[in-house]
Order: C-alpha cells, then sequence, then structure tokens
C-alpha cells in the first residue's frame, strides 16, 4: 500500500481536527444556551413570584386566610396571571405549606413539595426541584405583612418547558456549526492542495530520504554546486564551491554571516538569511554570471587563486501549466592544473616547434656544406659550417650564462626559434638571479610565457624591423620583468581591459582567446607583485615580483 503524501495526511488531519473543533464548538454553544435558557427562567420566575408577593390583592387575600379560605379569589388570579407571563405554574400556599392554588384543582389543599425554609426566613429563592408536574425551575417568594410571614408565592417552568426552548435554538446552532465545519474543509482543502503542489505529492518519509540522498550528493560531488534565488542570494553551497571560492565553509548560524555550506546540526537554533552574492567575495565576472542567472555552457572564469569552468541553468519550478523561475544552478569546475598542464604543453610545444625548424635548417645547411664539398669549394664549406655552429653556441651561451633557470632558459630558447620563423628578433637579457627569487618555475613560465607569446604576435603583425626583447632585472626587494615589443601598441583606453579574460584584440576573438594576459595577471597578484601596461609606437608589460628570499 502506498503511504499517503504529506498533503494528504495533512489534509485529514485538519478535516479531523475542523471535525472535532465543530464538535467542540456546539456543545459548547449548546450547553450555553441551556444554561443561559435555565438562567432566564430562573429570572423570570423570580420577577414574577416577587411581584405576586409584594401584590396588595395576595397580601390581604393571605391576611384573612385565617377566616375566609382565600382559595377561590387567589386561584382565578393566578390562573390568569401564568397565561399572561407564560409560566407553567403559580402556587400560593399557606406558611405550612397548604396550597391555595394550582394548575391543578385536585391539589388544592395539597402540601407544597419543595424547600421553604429560606422564604420563611423572608428570602426569596430560585431551585430545580421534581414537583407533581415534574422537574421544574421554580423561585419561591415570602408573603409578607409587617416583617411577618404570612404565605408564599411559588411561580415555576417545568424543564421539559425548558428542553423545547432550547430545541427551539437547535437549528441555528446547526447551521453555524455546519458553516464552520464547511469553511474548515474548505480551508482544510485549499492547504491540502498547495502542500501537494508545493512537496509534489511526496511524503516525509520520501522527502527525508530525498534531503538526506542531496546533502550527500552536495558534500560527496567533486564539482563546486551553488544554488542563487531570485533575488541574487546563495540559497546553499557545498563544500568544494566553498574551497574553490575561498569562503569558509563552516560558521555558526547566529544570524551572521555567510550562510553554512552543511545543514546545521543544532535544528533549535535559527537559519541566519541567506547571504547576497555581493557579501562573499566572489570575483566580478562570477558574480554578475549567478546574479544574471543566465543559462552558461563551460565558462572560464578567473579568480584570484584558481581557474574555474562554471556551467548554469535556472531553476525552474513547474506548477501545472505555470513555471515559475526559482533561481539559478551553477556548478564550478576547477581548471587549474589543467591550465598548468597547458602551460607546460604549451612549453614542449615551443621546444618541439624549435627542435623541428633548427632541423629543417640543419637540414638545409647540411645540405648546402656537401654541395659546397661536391665542387670542391672546401674552405668556403669549412667557414659555412663553423659560422653556423658559432652563432648557435653563441646563442646558447648567452642565455645560459644570463638566465640560471634552466627550465626558462630552455622556453626562451624555444621562443627565440619561434620568432626567428615569424621574421621577429627576440633579444632576452638577464642581470638579476633568479635561483634565489624563491620563483617557482611554473610560475615563471606562466608569466614570461605568456608575456612573450603576446609580443611575438604583437611585433609579427607590426612593420619591419620586428622584434621583442625580454629583459629581467632587480629593483630594490623586487624581481622586474619587462618585455617590449614593435607592434602597433596598445589601443589608447584598452590598458586594463585586455588583462580581464575573454578580451583579445586579435582576430577572430571568442572562446579561448584573452586568456593568456588574464593568467599573467592572476599570477602576478598570487605571487604579491603588480603588472602594468605602458607603450606607445610599441607595448611595454612590465612585472614586478617581490624576491621570497627577501621578504620578511
Amino acid at each position: 500500500m502506498r503511504p499517503l503524501s504529506l498533503a494528504a495526511r495533512m489534509l485529514w488531519t485538519l478535516v479531523l481536527a475542523v471535525i472535532v473543533l465543530t464538535g467542540f464548538m456546539g456543545t459548547a454553544m449548546y450547553v450555553d444556551a441551556r444554561d443561559q435558557t435555565h438562567d432566564q427562567a430562573g429570572r423570570r420566575t423570580l420577577a414574577v413570584a416577587s411581584a405576586l408577593a409584594d401584590s396588595p390583592f395576595v397580601v390581604d387575600a393571605a391576611r384573612g386566610a385565617a377566616q375566609v379560605n382565600p382559595s377561590s379569589v387567589l386561584q382565578p388570579y393566578a390562573k390568569r396571571v401564568m397565561a399572561d407571563a407564560g409560566l407553567d405554574f403559580i402556587t400560593i400556599m399557606a406558611p405550612d405549606r397548604t396550597r391555595w392554588t394550582h394548575p391543578d384543582p385536585s391539589q388544592i389543599g395539597g402540601k407544597y413539595i419543595g424547600s421553604i425554609d429560606q422564604a420563611l426566613a423572608g428570602h426569596p429563592f430560585t431551585e430545580e426541584v421534581e414537583g407533581t408536574l415534574g422537574p421544574s425551575v421554580r423561585t419561591i417568594a415570602p408573603i409578607t405583612d409587617g416583617g411577618r410571614v404570612i404565605g408564599m408565592v411559588a411561580a415555576g417552568v417545568t424543564v421539559s418547558a425548558i428542553e423545547v426552548a432550547v430545541a427551539g435554538r437547535l437549528p441555528a446552532l446547526l447551521a453555524i456549526a455546519a458553516v464552520v465545519l464547511a469553511l474548515g474543509s474548505l480551508g482544510s482543502l485549499g492547504v491540502g492542495r498547495y502542500l501537494k503542489r508545493v512537496t509534489r505529492g511526496y511524503g516525509p518519509e520520501q522527502l527525508g530520504q530525498l534531503f538526506a540522498y542531496y546533502e550527500s550528493v552536495l558534500h560527496s560531488v567533486r564539482e563546486g554546486v551553488l544554488l542563487v534565488d531570485a533575488r541574487g542570494r546563495v540559497v546553499i553551497r557545498n563544500d568544494q564551491a566553498s574551497r574553490l571560492l575561498g569562503l569558509p565553509e563552516e560558521q555558526e548560524a547566529d544570524g551572521a554571516g555567510p550562510r553554512t555550506s552543511r545543514w546545521p546540526r543544532a535544528p533549535r537554533r535559527a537559519l541566519p538569511a541567506p547571504p547576497a552574492l555581493s557579501r562573499l567575495g566572489i570575483p566580478g565576472s562570477l558574480r554578475e554570471l549567478l546574479a544574471s542567472g543566465r543559462t552558461a555552457r563551460d565558462e572560464i572564469h578567473v579568480t584570484d587563486e584558481r581557474v574555474l569552468v562554471v556551467n548554469q541553468e535556472p531553476a525552474i519550478s513547474q506548477e501545472g501549466r505555470r513555471s515559475r523561475v526559482l533561481g539559478s544552478v551553477a556548478t564550478l569546475r576547477d581548471q587549474t592544473e589543467i591550465e598548468a598542464l597547458g602551460n607546460e604543453l604549451e612549453t614542449m610545444r615551443t621546444l618541439s616547434d624549435a627542435l623541428r625548424s633548427q632541423t629543417h635548417e640543419h637540414a638545409n645547411r647540411l645540405h648546402t656544406i656537401v654541395s659546397l664539398l661536391e665542387l670542391g669549394q672546401t674552405d668556403r664549406a669549412l667557414a659555412f659550417a663553423t659560422e653556423d655552429l658559432q652563432l648557435s653556441q653563441s646563442l646558447a651561451d648567452e642565455l645560459v650564462v644570463s638566465i640560471d633557470e634552466p627550465v626558462l632558459a630552455a622556453l626562451i630558447m624555444g621562443k627565440a626559434a619561434q620568432a626567428n620563423e615569424r621574421g621577429v628578433r627576440l633579444d632576452a637579457e638577464a642581470t638579476a638571479s633568479l635561483a634565489g627569487a624563491g620563483l617557482a618555475a611554473a610560475d615563471l613560465v606562466t608569466i614570461v610565457g605568456n608575456l612573450v607569446d603576446n609580443a611575438i604576435d604583437a611585433a609579427a603583425a607590426g612593420d619591419a624591423p620586428r622584434w621583442v626583447s625580454l629583459e629581467i632585472a632587480e629593483h630594490g626587494a623586487s624581481l622586474v620583468i619587462e618585455v617590449a615589443d614593435s607592434g602597433p601598441g596598445v589601443p589608447g583606453g584598452e590598458a586594463e581591459k585586455i588583462l580581464r579574460y575573454g578580451y583579445s584584440t586579435k582576430p577572430h576573438a571568442g572562446q579561448g582567446r584573452g586568456l593568456g594576459l588574464a593568467l599573467v595577471k592572476r599570477s602576478v597578484e598570487r605571487l604579491g607583485g603588480t603588472l602594468a601596461v605602458t607603450g606607445g609606437a610599441g607595448a611595454v608589460f612590465t612585472v614586478e615580483i617581490p624576491r621570497k628570499g627577501d621578504t620578511p
């Protein structure tokens, strides 16, 4: 048997609650109506009994009871008053309980059934007692003459008559109860339909399982997950997202600061309001993407520490034929290591291209030397071979002596060969030692390689003479890397733009373009340095990085 959904359980609970509440209210209203009818009967009988006891006609009849039987004059009078007042009986009696009047004439002369002690003491009182006409609510008032009790008047209404009066109110009570039941049932039905819509027909056990599964997924996936609502607030983020964005993974749910990435362990504590994107220190381009809620496919965004691949989809709630955008779901994938491998691969490719170029040139030169030898030009063949060897060795010796970082020297040699193929002369000079700078070779490759690549592209697109210069020097406690080129330079007002991810001045810019300088900027800032762009006829990129060996 399929378990009831949360909406169905809530509906039946509310319906039962409404039925119980309606029954309770109906019973309370019935009891209240009955008590009010009894009270009204008591007040009415008190008023009639007191009025008759104070009537001069009744007092005179009771005063003369010793000489003349008062029943002959009081019985017709009592019947008229009983009919006019709507009472079931009026009994006028002597102090010894002897009846002078009674609705049943055969009861005249008999003894009154009921309490008379308070009346004999001169005080009227009301009671409910079983009499000759059945249970009744009656009031007994004393007839006094100069402070002496000379008789008593009992006026009453039978309980059956009171029940008839209460029964007359039952239709109104039932109508009120029916209205309450109908309105409560409609309200319960509305709440049930709303819960069914928002819970999609799941029961509490299923919702608990789904929550446990989703929470496990959030904290087990290797990708960062961010849920942003329509108001630009981060509703949920998992541990990986916190790590990738440099956010605190957990924080006490005290109503301040960003929402904890885990479900709170203490459910009694109040959850803080979801923090806005602007409060979390998320980088600008990524923050704009998350705030927009637009669809994104494998977009690359650069933070201070990482290169992230971001995918984003709107979170849409389908409610019948209507759909409502609740926010967006974004996944973050770390591509920093992939970019580092890409840089290493690019370095190896550069060296490979350099070797290929040298092999091609060496083959040409070797053919030339062989042809000179075949022609008998031995001296010229020897001079040509010696000159080629000296030039190659001179460049290698210059780089090895000048640059004491083998990886960087190999990179520049490859870039020089690559530049030579494109008709660009690459001059490199290092007056500072890199051995004690405390900089990783990967960082140097990223910074120098990307700057030199951009400079070669710019110089190749410019007019002759085409050249690129690389200078590594010391400036106080900092290492300065300066790359200049003979290209067209940086367009006015674009010095800051070219350092942003995705911006490129090269033709056919698009996906995959505009990443090199952004990576350089990120690496330099991570190392605590600065990157400046200047130049008029050509561009000059100046990087200044504190030497780690000189920092306190």
